[in-house]
């Protein structure tokens, strides 16, 4: 073997060093860094990265990631930039087993990702939702199917007193919410917006067993 030779076996080799070095080290400190992050917000119990080859990590691609919380306490505008962090993952899985969502407290909360396509579900007692509701104001779950929800408010709702009738569900990438009835149809409140996470549907059901509780979920993309 030649001069040149040896030369480009040296660096094929230095090469070859590198990528093995770093499909060992990359994930673990994406790892880390992921649940220095999220961490932020609550306890973190593992999170685990996986790429191949792991040198696409350093452009914020991965495979895979899965995260395990005990606790987390985020706004809905914390919860999309986590998200919007994440874009770069193919796959990624997130569970919680307590979560304070703005006024909202859920529990056994998970959050899947695919590509692009987001879908999510927790649970919520009676009294979380109530807790997170409005002084005055209460609501029943009615039905829920097309990916809306509706409820009967009583108390103040859209400025009209005593018991309302109201659909929650997506319109046009936002979570949204109006009354029904002839008179107060075209009132909208905004119940979720971001630029990066396009709502699509959202569903409520009751949970055998007391007491009451509703399991929520979700179903989004990141645009």
């Amino acid at each position: 073997m030649g001069r040149a030779g040896r030369i480009v076996a040296v660096l094929a080799g230095v090469l070859v060093l590198v990528l093995v070095l770093a499909q060992l080290l990359l994930p673990g400190l994406a790892a880390g860094r992921i649940s220095s992050r999220v961490g932020r917000y609550g306890s973190v119990r593992s999170v685990s990265v996986s790429a191949w080859p792991a040198v696409k990590l350093l452009w914020g691609k991965a495979d895979s990631v899965h995260v395990d919380a005990n606790s987390l306490s985020l706004t809905p505008a914390q919860t999309a930039a986590l998200l919007w962090e994440a874009r770069g993952a193919d796959s990624l899985q997130v569970s919680a087993a307590n979560v304070q969502e703005g006024t909202l407290r859920l529990s056994d909360a998970r959050l899947s990702k695919h590509g692009s396509t987001l879908s999510a579900e927790a649970l919520a007692g009676e009294a979380s939702v109530r807790a997170a509701l409005p002084e005055g104001l209460g609501v029943q779950l009615l039905r829920s199917e097309g990916g809306q929800v509706e409820v009967r408010a009583s108390g103040r709702l859209f400025g009209v007193g005593a018991s309302v009738d109201a659909v929650a569900g997506a319109s046009e990438g936002k979570l949204v919410a109006h009354p029904l009835g002839l008179l107060v149809e075209g009132l909208r409140l905004t119940l979720f917006s971001d630029p990066h996470v396009y709502v699509q549907a959202v569903g409520a059901s009751v949970q055998p067993g007391t007491p009451r509780t509703y399991r929520l979920t979700m179903r989004a993309s990141l645009r």
